[in-house]
């Protein structure tokens, strides 16, 4: 190699970026101490930015397009070197490719419960998570604020930053919808929409912004669902009382149906059995007129000797009425303790949980505090 193909191997005469990472942000193109020639060519393609930095100051911004480097069209990094017109020798610049596209590959989701105030349920404490996309917005900004002198940014670095920026404006966003917990899965789209612009204009400082933001599931603590399913299923069943007597008698004809060598006379027995509950209960019925029992409210009856609902007192406001499974829930969120102040209809006056029996005994066998020493 002769003395002027080493010097031509010192220079770079085409400035560009492949990227086949998928994941990388920021690249720097590596001169390795190598000068770009003056009238080099500088290709940016669609969803890139190029940005010149000339120690350590951004200098000149290219869009997509190619480009003959010359002093015309680097005024600012012509500034900065002092270059007067005409200037045609090669020169140091360091070359960051931004990537301008959008990144779809970003999951969010809250590691500890957001405890929010339902208008139905009191307290309660939801989780959520869902996808985002992330998108340059100032290539400049980003390289000030996040990457520095790094030759690769790639998005594992700035995604906990993200999620971290996402849970802290998910809280205020649900909060100041006030939609009741059991309308949220019917919103979820509404509060997505209203947060994206939201941390847009969080993180624009920082030259990013979140065009797509999309929540996919918010869901209440397992206790909480486990009650709402039981609720649920006594809605489906309806009149239980006509439940009860349908499923004896559905019992009676399988009795009857299924008799076998060792168990046909017990199966006969559980059957009369059966059968005379069934007509005692039909006895006690009163004999209604068929309007009257078509206008009849299809609302079950009260269960005997059900345990009347409660109030508690959690910071001065009254919470309630209270099911002994909402009650147990409460006691394990800690609002509900021995001292807690409770009434329910019939009570004169607010009482310690302490000396309601069947609240009581929710606590358990834990001994109370001991008595201060004298």
């Amino acid at each position: 190699m002769g003395l002027m193909d080493r010097v031509r191997g010192q220079f770079i005469d085409i400035v560009e970026f492949l990227d086949d990472s998928r994941d990388t942000i920021v690249w720097r193109f590596p001169r390795q101490g190598n000068e770009i020639k003056m009238g080099a060519q500088l290709v940016v393609r669609e969803g890139q930015t190029a940005v010149f930095e000339n120690e350590g100051t951004i200098a000149d911004v290219f869009v997509p397009g190619t480009y003959t480097l010359e002093t015309k069209n680097l005024p600012i990094l012509t500034d900065l070197k002092g270059w007067k017109y005409g200037f045609n020798s090669p020169f140091k610049a360091e070359v960051y490719f931004v990537a301008t596209r959008q990144f779809t590959d970003f999951k969010w989701g809250t590691q500890n419960p957001i405890t929010l105030r339902d208008p139905e349920f009191g307290m309660v404490r939801l989780r959520a998570f869902g996808t985002y996309s992330m998108q340059v917005s100032d290539a400049s900004k980003l390289l000030r604020q996040l990457v520095g002198t790094d030759p690769q940014f790639r998005t594992d670095e700035v995604g906990e930053f993200l999620r971290q920026t996402i849970v802290g404006k998910l809280a205020p966003a649900i909060a100041n919808a006030k939609i009741p917990a059991l309308d949220l899965a019917a919103n979820q789209e509404t509060i997505a929409n209203a947060l994206a612009p939201a941390l847009s204009a969080s993180l624009a400082e920082m030259g990013i912004s979140i065009p797509r933001f999309v929540i996919e599931n918010i869901s209440l603590p397992p206790e909480v669902e486990a009650a709402m399913d039981k609720r649920t299923s006594m809605g489906v069943l309806g009149n239980l009382d006509q439940y009860t007597k349908f499923q004896a008698a559905n019992a009676i004809e399988d009795a009857a149906n299924n008799p076998s060598a060792g168990n046909s006379g017990m199966g006969i027995g559980v059957g009369v059995a059966l059968g005379q509950q069934v007509a005692a209960a039909m006895a006690q019925q009163p004999t209604t007129p068929p309007a009257a029992a078509a206008a009849a409210p299809a609302a079950p009856p009260p269960l005997p000797n059900a345990t009347p609902p409660i109030f508690i007192a959690v910071n001065n406001q009254q919470v309630g009425p209270l099911a002994a499974a909402d009650l147990q829930a409460r006691i394990t969120a800690g609002e509900l303790t021995r001292e807690t102040l409770v009434w329910r209809e019939g009570m004169p006056s607010w009482v310690p949980a302490s000396t309601v029996p069947d609240v009581a005994k929710l606590f358990g066998a834990v001994p109370p505090p001991l008595p201060p020493q004298s």
